[in-house]
């Protein structure tokens, strides 16, 4: 078997054998968003022991961590006398994620510097004219990295090697999720990605550039690679972003910016949508950034959704990863070429690795369009305290 798990502490340090007795795990990586996943445990005493609150779960796939990070929910036990199902001294279920849930914890302080009660009630975080890169790495490192305010550090956390990602692109923010507000510029940036991953003692977040692999990495049914899939197209939900800037005083100072997808607009028509901006101007770029998010958030979504069978020759975490363009060839005849948004392996002991990809637009997510929704307003009513 190609998969092993292990147990850390909150230090990194690993506190046993490879654990022995699991089965059904289930483990998903996604593109700018932390991975999740489940195991099932026999609940072994030695086993137990290591199932401590704070510790950590690594997943490694071929000699390599595949996923790493804290466990959500470590214990999850059950056992009945007389069930056949159940080995002797029941089974524990662990809920884990990888480490960028840890990020996932902070917001966006408008003096990250400052102590919150000494934060001032119409300040904005402004970045301006930088590469989005610099700006995602700021974000984290003075939020929750080794630049950060000591009470608010995430152990072990470190920056990753620059790696020249991105195009100039500037940011404001003020108490939204540290994730969503990195998301949003890596998406007007050149659509980067970011990510964390655990290199000895330490979690190295970094960004990086997806890859165009459109020619080499490639799944069909004659290939043999592909098992099934599941390809739906609509039509965009928005063409043309109309940005307004903050109105202070009902004046004609109020800026108004359009930005618009004129491509998609002249194939399936025109589109308006209002977009509530949190700027006074667009000195900085804030307004067209966030009518080039809009614009990218309502795309004509494709919907892809694969069942993928690693090969020799094409194996998901080797030659091709999560960001990375792709191209999925139908049995129809049509060839559609689009970002891996995720990886989901499942393995078990008995019946070896199953990996499902998934390909396609932000809109071919497995999330709801509730969490969207709640993403949205949790940005504006940031916005909103400064009115």
């Amino acid at each position: 078997m190609a998969v092993q798990l292990l147990i850390t502490d909150k230090d990194l340090a690993v506190q046993g054998d490879p654990l022995t007795g699991w089965r059904d795990l289930d483990a998903t990586l996604k593109f700018n968003e932390p991975g999740s996943g489940t195991v099932t445990l026999t609940a072994y005493p030695d086993v137990m022991a290591q199932l401590q609150p704070g510790n950590r779960l690594l997943v490694i796939r071929d000699g390599q961590i595949w996923m790493a990070g804290p466990m959500e929910v470590p214990t999850d036990y059950s056992w009945s006398i007389g069930d056949s199902s159940e080995p002797d001294p029941g089974s524990v279920t662990v809920n884990f994620s990888d480490d960028l849930a840890a990020v996932a914890g902070y917001i966006t302080w408008p003096e990250p510097a400052a102590a919150w009660t000494a934060q001032h009630g119409i300040t904005y975080r402004t970045i301006a004219a930088t590469g989005a890169e610099s700006i995602i790495r700021t974000l984290v490192n003075e939020n929750c990295g080794p630049g950060a305010r000591t009470d608010r550090q995430i152990p072990h956390l470190v920056l990753d090697t620059v790696a020249g990602a991105g195009t100039s692109t500037s940011v404001s923010t003020r108490f939204e999720p540290l994730l969503d507000t990195c998301r949003r510029v890596a998406l007007a940036g050149g659509a980067i990605g970011f990510r964390t991953r655990q290199d000895g003692n330490q979690i190295k977040f970094g960004c990086y550039t997806p890859a165009d692999l459109t020619a080499t990495a490639r799944f069909s049914k004659g290939l043999g690679n592909l098992r099934s899939l599941g390809f739906k197209q609509s039509m965009p939900t928005v063409t043309h972003a109309l940005v307004a800037g903050t109105e202070t005083d009902g004046s004609t100072t109020r800026t108004f910016v359009q930005v618009a997808d004129t491509t998609a607009a002249s194939t399936w028509g025109r589109v308006e949508k209002y977009v509530d901006g949190s700027e006074a101007d667009d000195t900085n770029g804030e307004l067209t950034n966030a009518g080039t998010v809009e614009l990218a958030d309502g795309a004509a979504p494709i919907e892809l959704a694969t069942v993928t069978v690693d090969t020799e020759f094409l194996k998901a975490g080797r030659d091709f990863g999560l960001g990375d363009k792709v191209t999925i060839a139908l049995p129809t005849g049509l060839e559609v070429a689009d970002l891996v948004r995720s990886i989901h392996l499942q393995a078990d002991p008995g019946s070896g690795e199953y990996v499902t990809t998934l390909v396609g637009s932000p809109e071919a997510t497995t999330d709801p369009q509730m969490v969207k929704v709640i993403r949205t307003l949790g940005r504006r009513l940031g916005r909103l305290e400064t009115r």
